[in-house]
């Protein structure tokens, strides 16, 4: 049997060129899996600008393009995700386009993954601030020579290990929760028009202001929310219609988006749901239904998951103690924090310490 580089993606139909062909019996298999990562995460940077190929009309010389923003990071235990931002030119017809990659191997679970890609325009990049600022959101001014009207490609891939936790327990499985569980064992890939909420999703990420921990806190919870809204647009292929008729509201949408940011920015002081509805101005019960229909899970199951998260980060990269972790998260005693996470890790904090 051959391993070839074009294989890992062929379902791209995005031949690799130059790549060498080795026996697999000739190799470790350590060997193997590593470098069929390494060809994963080259293929999906490198050819990047395959979506916007996808989403320009017209042809593109990518060599000459401008670019604003390179971003190319990882979320410990998440998500490694990758932004580039270019200057729009004139001249250029663009279609805001999402991509869903699922790549299975059923006798190398390493190389599997799912990735999202999307290709979106109409957002302005401010040079200055690298987000977007008022003066631009408003069109307060119309001569700022920081001001650049921008196509962006963003690029999100994540693996089975970080994925199955969201289908544990299902016994009947629809074809979403095969994708995340890696139990469709065909691979594929869909590209669809963006839906507005995935739309809405992509330009938080594109002009958030954090930093840091924060940063990675925001980020993570921002593409699960994206993972959620592309499985729903783009396998479900479902038009968004809301069950709590006050969401059609866009005012009533926006105070449950805000309680979801205020959540984030409190991740080491709890708040009750009471405290979290006097915050954004909406009513408690309206808050609760609304925040589970956005957002696919309770107020309670979504803060805790986040907490969790971000103690794995001050946990594993950080290296703080549990102790540590257990007081910065805003928990009475040790015990109840080592109780949470393992609920939601499968582990004790002390055994994630020793890998």
């Amino acid at each position: 049997m051959l391993l070839r580089g074009n294989n890992i993606l062929k379902k791209h139909s995005v031949p690799l060129k130059g790549v060498a062909t080795f026996k697999r019996s000739s190799l470790p298999k350590i060997f193997i899996n590593a470098f069929a990562i390494y060809l994963h995460r080259s293929l999906s940077m490198n050819q990047s600008n395959y979506i916007l190929k996808i989403a320009q009309k017209e042809p593109l010389l990518f060599d000459e393009l401008d670019v604003l923003q390179d971003i190319d990071r990882s979320v410990p235990g998440s998500v490694h995700y990758s932004i580039k931002r270019y200057k729009k030119e004139p001249e250029w017809s663009m279609e805001d386009t999402g991509m869903l990659v699922y790549h299975y191997e059923k006798n190398n679970e390493a190389a599997n993954y799912l990735e999202l890609k999307f290709c979106v325009s109409g957002n302005v990049y401010c040079r200055q601030k690298q987000t977007e600022c008022d003066f631009c959101k408003f069109n307060a001014s119309k001569i700022c020579l920081e001001k650049v009207d921008s196509v962006d490609i963003l690029s999100f891939s994540f693996k089975p290990s970080y994925l199955t936790q969201f289908v544990k327990g299902k016994k009947q499985l629809d074809i979403s929760d095969e994708v995340l569980s890696f139990t469709h064992t065909s691979s594929f890939s869909k590209t669809l028009p963006l839906c507005g909420k995935t739309r809405k999703a992509i330009e938080a990420l594109l002009n958030h202001t954090y930093t840091d921990t924060l940063e990675n806190i925001f980020i993570n919870a921002q593409t699960q929310i994206l993972l959620l809204y592309s499985m729903d647009c783009m396998l479900g292929e479902k038009v968004e219609v809301f069950t709590c008729k006050f969401l059609a509201n866009a005012d009533d949408r926006e105070k449950i988006t805000k309680a979801r940011e205020v959540l984030l920015q409190h991740i080491g002081e709890p708040l009750t749901i009471k405290e979290l509805s006097r915050k954004v101005a909406i009513n408690e019960c309206y808050l609760k239904k609304g925040f589970k229909e956005l957002f696919g899970t309770t107020i309670f199951d979504f803060y805790q998951s986040q907490r969790m998260e971000h103690a794995k980060y001050l946990l594993y990269e950080k290296g703080l103690s549990v102790t540590e972790v257990s007081l910065m998260l805003g928990y009475s005693s040790i015990s109840h924090f080592s109780t949470a996470f393992k609920k939601h890790t499968g582990i004790k904090p002390c055994e994630l310490l020793l890998r």
